[in-house]
């Protein structure tokens, strides 16, 4: 097959304000400086006229724009809003009642600044290759499933919601006007703002077209920061759906027997020690080369602890959850998966109970961001009139935690072993194939 090209959605607001660093194409004539583009029923308004979507097409190949107010980390604790720059085909499109930017270019190009934006452009050499390829085996699932209609037909929706019951999970399908958007929810894309060490580039390179694959497809090519010790799978954190190559793994070198943290018992002994693991390291030198600057603001991520105050915590969930559940009582696992990630949890109060999931949602309920995962137990303080005073949360990892642990994949590298060796520790039954 030839190098796709993928349609990356960068950002959406009312009004969106752009450079043309360059000549380019649109509407039949040659533009280039500053630009802005507001949304007005339904249209997009440029330059005084309304159009349905508008496309800015380079005239040279080393022509750039800039997008300005661009939001990273999207509710995470460091969320910012910074300028950043593109290369490729810049479309506008209505979307949701706002304007939104879409960075059109080949896979290739797209792959060295997402390996650039996800982790420092000075890591191991192999764990870059090992990014590279998981990179583009994820991209181009995305681009497969979504098809040129732009809509996904083989997604199971999420449960109904009911009084007791709160299920949910979000993924990739959540947009239909692009294949995947530049943060945290897909893959981070910052442009040529960050793609500038020939080291991501010459990894890129060197694995040109070069993807997972388990039988006759592309691997759906998960990762997360940092496991904690051992591999989620992919039914606890998105659909019911199982994926033999994104199956539960040791992060070890030696990683003996899996023990079933899906039971309470175990997941409590297990999370509340620090065993062994490729990604249970402090080594700064390490941290500084895998971590971006605003991802070093997590420190403790391989176990970790939160407490609340009663108020806290209920005033949070009532916040977070939009819904009053009175004094927090319990908060009950329900369902844990195999790295002993909760994918359901129960929250007791006063004035109501319900069940609540999958691990993002449990995430995002229990923290004014980002929970730093699900995999945690709960300790509770003295109660006055059967209602605990604080809560106590002790955890494990950084993320939803399934397929490839970047911070243990990046010791690996650092401790000599090959891309390969790496890709087949975290996707266990899949093979690495050339398909351009």
């Amino acid at each position: 097959m030839k190098e796709p090209e993928i349609h990356v959605g960068i950002v959406s607001a009312p009004e969106i304000h752009f450079t043309l660093n360059a000549p380019f194409a649109a509407e039949g004539k040659t533009v280039c400086g500053r630009q802005q583009a507001a949304f007005e029923k339904g249209y997009i308004r440029w330059n005084g006229r309304l159009y349905r979507e508008l496309t800015f097409t380079p005239e040279r190949q080393d022509a750039s724009f800039s997008l300005q107010d661009v939001t990273i980390g999207i509710d995470f604790h460091w969320e910012q809003q910074e300028t950043q720059t593109f290369t490729g085909i810049l479309r506008l499109i209505t979307d949701k009642g706002k304007v939104t930017a879409v960075n059109r270019l080949p896979v290739e190009d797209y792959l060295v600044s997402v390996i650039s934006s996800e982790m420092n452009a000075n890591s191991p050499t192999e764990f870059l290759k090992a990014h590279a390829v998981i990179s583009r085996s994820w991209v181009l699932a995305q681009i497969k499933k979504r098809g040129h209609s732009g809509n996904r037909t083989d997604c199971q929706p999420p449960r109904p919601e009911t009084e007791a019951e709160h299920i949910r999970w979000h993924d990739r399908e959540d947009h239909s006007a692009f294949d995947v958007c530049a943060d945290d929810h897909c893959q981070r894309y910052q442009g040529i703002t960050k793609a500038s060490s020939p080291t991501v580039a010459e990894a890129v390179r060197s694995t040109c077209g070069q993807v997972l694959m388990y039988g006759q497809d592309i691997c759906d090519a998960r990762f997360s920061k940092c496991c904690g010790g051992i591999s989620e799978e992919f039914r606890y954190c998105w659909e019911d759906k199982d994926y033999p190559y994104l199956h539960a793994v040791r992060d070890d070198k030696s990683p003996g027997e899996l023990p079933d943290l899906t039971n309470e018992r175990e997941a409590e002994k297990w999370i509340h020690h620090s065993p062994d693991a490729f990604c249970n390291t402090r080594d700064p030198q390490i941290l500084a080369l895998v971590l971006n600057g605003y991802d070093r603001l997590t420190t403790d991520f391989y176990r970790w602890r939160v407490k609340y105050t009663q108020k806290e915590l209920s005033e949070l969930i009532r916040r977070k959850m939009n819904t009053d559940y009175g004094k927090i009582i319990r908060l009950i696992p329900v369902e844990r998966g195999r790295s002993g990630r909760i994918s359901r949890l129960k929250i007791i109060g006063t004035q109501r109970s319900c069940v609540i999931g999958k691990e993002l949602e449990i995430r995002k309920a229990l923290s004014e961001t980002h929970l730093l995962s699900s995999a945690f137990t709960v300790s509770c303080g003295e109660e006055k009139d059967g209602v605990p005073e604080w809560f106590e949360l002790t955890g494990a990892g950084w993320g939803h935690g399934v397929g490839l642990c970047q911070i243990g994949a990046a010791v690996m590298g650092k401790q000599g072993y090959g891309y390969r060796e790496i890709l087949i520790h975290y996707y266990k039954g899949a093979s690495i194939r050339k398909i351009y």
